[in-house]
């Protein structure tokens, strides 16, 4: 029996999704990830779903507003910009039609380890080549819409 086809969820799965789901909104909301980087993992690793069948159920999962308590708080703050919010999403939309297309036609080892790749080239720049110094305009900002 396939993960599409299960009808019915052990509690041990569901507890697991419901870590999976708890983890990645607490880290949207500290460091603004979840979606990708964690669920899909998560749901490969220790749910045993295909890359494939991850990377749709995360997709999945954006569409709801899933995120919205989290984007409340930042945008009281000042650090929601809503005209980039919404260039993004509509590019978001239109790129994950396209980018499904070319997911389903790449072998799951292929995914994998492009997924793998991304995810190192982008803790590399962070960790070395990340040199922006924005810490006292953020703090300051934060300061002023809080007040």
């Amino acid at each position: 029996m396939t993960q599409q086809k299960s009808k019915k969820m052990e509690l041990q799965t569901v507890l697991i999704l419901l870590l999976i789901g708890l983890f990645a909104g607490v880290l949207s909301g500290v460091i603004g990830i979840g979606g990708g980087i964690v669920i899909v993992p998560a749901l490969v690793y220790f749910i045993g779903f295909s890359q494939r069948t991850a990377q749709g159920t995360s997709l999945a999962i954006l569409l709801l507003p899933i995120g919205l308590l989290g984007v409340i708080q930042f945008y009281k703050a000042g650090y929601v910009d809503v005209k980039v919010t919404a260039v993004i999403a509509l590019a978001f939309f239109i790129g994950s039609y396209f980018g499904s297309r070319i997911a389903l036609n790449v072998s799951q080892e292929i995914l994998k380890k492009c997924f793998a790749v991304l995810l190192i080239i982008i803790a590399v720049k962070m960790l070395f080549f990340d040199k922006r110094q924005d810490d006292k305009k953020d703090i300051q900002t934060a300061t002023t819409h809080i007040s």
